[in-house]
C-alpha cells in the first residue's frame, strides 16, 4: 500500500521542532554526561545565546527575553558539539522557571546544522507544570554535531527565563511505555442506537462464560446475561469475550456494563450523539481552510489569520512557481483545504475527500433513509450559511475551486492535466500557524492520477451543483472533460515515489482505477456513450475490487462501483454492479462477525495500515451501501456496529474521535491544533478523526515506544506520532459519510 509520507525528519532551518527518537539498539552500559557546565555555578562557558544576554543569578543562568518576537527560535540559549550515539537511550533533564509564570520554553535535542533535525522536543509551561523536567528518548543517529537548545521567542511581552541543572545523560535504561487502557469492559463510549446492534468486549483471563449486567445512570440493573468466550484476539493479543445486549432498546444516558468485576466507561442509548457527530465531522473542514481567515465567532477558540495569502512571512499561494525545471509559469492556487497536519495541498487526497463529502449528500438524496435536509443550508455554521445552498456543498466547493486552479493552462505542455500537489519547499516544524509559514511554495509536476481525480470530482460536482449554480456546474463539467481528454493523451505520467521533501508523496503507480472512476462520474453526469463504453470495456469493471481495504486515495475503483450502484443511471448490466456490492459487503460482514472486536477490518497478518480508522469506516461504507441497495438489516447493523470500534470498543479503550467518549484522542499531529506543544493553541476540533493504529510505526516517537506492538496497540495519542495519530481530510470524510448514515438510522 502506498504511503502518504516518506519522511518528516528533515525540518526547516532554524525550526528545530520535531520528533522523539528511535531505539534501534541497546542502551550503553555506562552513564555518560554529555553537557558541559550544566550547573552554572561560576560561569556560562560552553553555552551560546541568541537575542538574549546571559547572566548568573543564585547559581543559575538567567536571560531577559524580549517581547514581540514571532517565532520560538527568535530567541534562545543552547549548547553545541554534543555526541549522540545511534540507538542509545538518553535522559534529558533540566530545571527552569519563567517570570511571569505561564510562559513556555521549547526544549530540543537535535542537530546544530542544517536540516536542524530534532530528536526530542518538549514544551513545558514554566512555573505551572513544575520547575524540574526529565525525559527519556533514544537517538536515531550517530553525530558529533548534536545540540541542546532552549527556544524562548514568540511571547508578546518580555519575560525572564532561568535555567539550571541541565543534563543529557547517555547510557540510561530506556523507558517502557504501557498505555492506560482503563476498565477491561470495552464499549462504544458515545452511544448505541435504540433499534441497533449493541455489542461490547470483555478483556479477561477467564475461559468460561461470565455474567454481565447493564446498569442505568442510577445504578439499577436493567438487563443481564452471559458473555461469549472468543479466545485470543490476534489483532490485540488479548483473551476476550463478547457481550451482546441488543435486546435492550430503551433510550438512556450514562449507562454502564459490568462484567468480571469491571465497570465500563459510560455510554448512551439514543440518536442525539450521531446527529451531532454528523455535523461536527463535517465542520472539521472549515478550520482546515487555506486562503481565508477563520472566524472565531463561527469556531470559538479556533479563529486565526488567513494562511498563504501572499502576506509576509508567507510567500503565498497567489503566484506559485513550479519546482525547478517543471514548468515556466506560475499559478494562483489559493484556497482549498490543508491536507492534514501540514500546510500542503494535494489533488489526489483532495479528490477522494471531495468525492466522499459530495457522496454523503448524494446518498442522503437518494437513499431510503437519507435526510438531505440535515446537511442543508445553515447546518454547518460556515461563512456561506444562508446562501440557500446546502452547507456541505458550500464546504466541498472550497476545495473544488482549488482543484480547478491546479489544471495546467491552455497553450502549455500537458495542458488540461492537473498538478499533483503544492506545498513548501522544505518540511516545517511544529507548531506553526499557516500565516507564519515562511517557506517557498512550489507546484509539483502534473500526473495522470491527479488529472483523473480532477475529472471525477468535477464531473460529480457538475450534477450536484447544477440546481444551485448552473454556471459553476458548467465550468466544472468543462474542466472534467478537458482533464479526461488530457489523461487519455497522457495515460502514464506517474508521481515520483521520491518526491517527499516538504510534503507527502501520494505516489500512485496504478491508475486504471482512476480511469474507471473518472469515466463513471462523467457517465453518471452526462450519460454519454464514450464514458459508458470506457466503463464496460475496463477490466476494473468486472474485477473483484473488494479487498481487505476497500478504497482510499490510491484505490478508487470502489467509489466508482458504489456510485454506479446507487446514483440513478441506465448502465447495461447494472444488476451485476449491485450484486458485486452485495458480495463485497458480505465479505466485510463475515470479517466483522469473525472479529472479536466486531469490526469489518482485518488486514493480512493483522498489520494495521496507515489511517486504519478510516479504512475501517470505508469498509463500513460498503456495508451501508449494500443496505441502501437491498434494505437488508444485516448490512445496516454491520455498518452501524463498525462505529463501535472507532468510538471506544477497541483494545486501547479510546475513542479515536476528538471530544467523543470519556477518553478520546486529542493530540493529533498538526501544526496549528498543537496545544500539547503550546498551551496558547487549541486541540483538534471536536469531531476530528485520528488515523489510529499503524503497524509500520514510521515516526520516531512511535518507534521509541511501540516496538513489537501488535495490531491495535500500534498507536499513541501524541502530536509527534504522525504515523499513528495524524488527522487528514480524507479520514474525516470517511467519518462524515458514516456518521451521517448512522444518524439516519433508528
Amino acid at each position: 500500500m502506498n504511503r502518504r509520507r516518506t519522511a518528516l525528519l528533515s525540518l526547516t532551518a532554524l525550526m528545530a521542532a520535531g520528533l522523539t527518537a528511535v531505539p534501534v539498539g541497546p542502551a550503553g552500559a555506562d552513564e555518560v554526561e554529555q553537557i558541559r557546565n550544566g550547573t552554572f555555578d561560576t560561569t556560562t562557558d560552553g553555552w551560546w545565546s541568541d537575542n538574549v544576554t546571559l547572566g548568573l543569578s543564585d547559581g543559575r543562568v538567567c536571560a531577559d527575553v524580549p517581547g514581540g518576537t514571532v517565532n520560538r527560535w527568535d530567541a534562545g540559549v543552547g549548547q553545541n558539539d554534543l555526541t549522540l550515539v545511534k540507538g542509545e537511550s538518553y535522559r534529558f533533564s533540566f530545571s527552569a522557571t519563567g517570570t511571569p509564570e505561564g510562559n513556555s520554553v521549547r526544549a530540543v535535542v537535535g542537530l546544530q546544522v542544517s536540516p536542524y533535525d530534532a530528536y526530542h522536543e518538549v514544551t513545558p509551561q514554566l512555573s505551572v507544570s513544575g520547575n524540574t523536567y526529565t525525559y527519556t528518548f533514544a537517538s536515531p543517529v550517530d553525530t558529533t554535531q548534536g545540540q541542546v537548545a532552549f527556544q524562548l521567542g514568540g511571547a508578546a511581552d518580555p519575560w525572564r527565563f532561568c535555567l539550571d541543572d541541565v543534563s543529557l545523560l547517555g547510557g540510561v535504561p530506556p523507558e517502557r511505555y504501557e498505555p492506560d487502557t482503563g476498565p477491561r469492559v470495552r464499549v462504544n463510549q458515545v452511544g448505541y442506537l435504540p433499534g441497533g446492534p449493541k455489542n461490547a468486549t470483555l478483556v479477561t483471563d477467564a475461559t468460561v462464560r461470565q455474567p454481565w449486567q447493564l446498569k442505568n445512570a442510577s445504578g439499577a440493573v436493567v438487563a443481564r446475561g452471559w458473555t461469549v468466550p472468543r479466545g485470543v484476539d490476534p489483532s490485540s493479543g488479548q483473551n476476550v469475550h463478547s457481550i451482546h445486549f441488543s435486546d435492550h432498546r430503551t433510550a438512556g444516558t450514562g449507562l454502564t456494563l459490568v462484567a468480571d468485576g469491571e465497570t465500563s466507561r459510560p455510554f448512551d442509548i439514543g440518536t442525539a450523539a450521531y446527529e451531532k457527530l454528523r455535523l461536527d465531522a463535517a465542520k472539521f473542514y472549515y478550520t482546515q481552510r487555506s486562503g481565508t481567515a477563520i472566524r472565531d465567532d463561527l469556531r470559538p477558540g479556533y479563529g486565526r489569520e488567513a494562511g498563504h495569502v501572499d502576506i509576509a512571512p508567507n510567500q503565498g499561494d497567489g503566484n506559485v512557481p513550479c519546482q525547478p525545471g517543471v514548468c515556466d509559469y506560475t499559478l494562483d492556487v489559493t484556497g482549498g483545504w490543508y491536507d492534514a497536519g501540514d500546510h500542503g495541498k494535494y489533488v489526489v487526497n483532495g479528490g477522494i475527500s471531495v468525492w466522499q463529502l459530495l457522496s454523503t449528500y448524494e446518498r442522503a438524496k437518494f437513499a431510503r433513509t437519507g435526510q438531505a435536509e440535515k446537511l442543508g443550508d445553515g447546518s454547518l455554521n460556515i461563512p456561506e450559511s444562508g446562501n440557500k445552498v446546502p452547507d456541505i456543498l458550500d464546504e466541498a466547493r472550497w476545495e473544488l475551486e482549488f482543484l480547478l486552479k491546479m489544471q495546467v493552462p491552455d497553450g502549455k505542455p500537458l495542458a488540461g492535466m492537473a498538478h499533483h500537489k503544492i506545498h513548501d519547499e522544505q518540511w516545517t516544524g511544529l507548531p506553526l500557524m499557516p500565516s507564519a509559514d515562511p517557506q517557498k511554495r512550489e507546484l509539483h509536476p502534473p500526473t495522470t492520477a491527479a488529472t483523473l481525480n480532477l475529472a471525477a470530482t468535477a464531473a460529480q460536482a457538475a450534477r450536484l451543483y447544477k440546481p444551485y449554480d448552473s454556471r459553476f456546474a458548467a465550468t466544472a463539467l468543462a474542466a472534467a472533460r478537458k482533464a479526461w481528454a488530457s489523461a487519455l493523451a497522457h495515460p502514464d505520467v506517474l508521481a515520483s515515489e521520491s518526491d517527499g521533501i516538504g510534503g507527502g508523496t501520494y505516489a500512485d503507480r496504478e491508475v486504471s482505477d482512476e480511469f474507471y472512476w473518472a469515466a463513471t462520474e462523467l457517465y453518471l453526469t452526462t450519460g454519454a456513450k464514450e464514458f459508458e463504453d470506457h466503463i464496460l470495456k475496463s477490466p476494473v469493471h468486472s474485477a473483484d475490487i473488494f479487498k481487505p481495504i476497500s478504497f482510499d486515495w490510491a484505490g478508487t475503483a470502489v467509489p466508482a462501483r458504489l456510485d454506479l450502484a446507487t446514483v440513478p443511471n441506465r448502465l447495461p448490466g447494472r444488476d451485476k454492479v449491485r450484486q458485486s456490492v452485495r458480495e463485497g459487503a458480505d465479505r466485510y460482514l463475515a470479517t466483522l462477525k469473525a472479529h472479536p472486536y466486531g469490526m469489518p477490518y482485518a488486514p493480512a497478518g493483522h498489520k494495521y495500515d496507515w489511517g486504519s480508522t478510516h479504512q475501517t469506516l470505508n469498509n463500513a461504507v460498503v456495508l451501508a451501501t449494500a443496505y441502501d441497495i437491498t434494505g437488508s438489516a444485516k448490512y445496516r447493523d454491520g455498518a452501524v456496529q463498525s462505529m463501535d470500534y472507532i468510538l471506544g470498543r477497541n483494545a486501547l479503550n479510546i475513542s479515536y474521535v476528538t471530544g467523543y467518549g470519556e477518553v478520546s484522542a486529542e493530540n493529533q499531529h498538526s501544526r496549528w491544533y498543537a496545544r500539547q506543544l503550546d498551551p496558547k493553541l487549541p486541540r483538534p476540533p471536536v469531531g476530528s478523526l485520528s488515523g489510529g493504529p499503524n503497524s509500520s510505526i514510521q515516526d520516531p516517537l512511535a518507534q521509541s515506544k511501540l516496538q513489537g506492538c501488535v495490531g491495535q496497540f500500534c498507536f499513541i495519542d501524541d502530536i509527534q506520532s504522525w504515523s499513528t495519530n495524524e488527522l487528514t481530510i480524507n479520514w474525516n470524510s470517511a467519518l462524515t459519510w458514516m456518521a451521517s448514515f448512522v444518524a439516519d438510522q433508528r
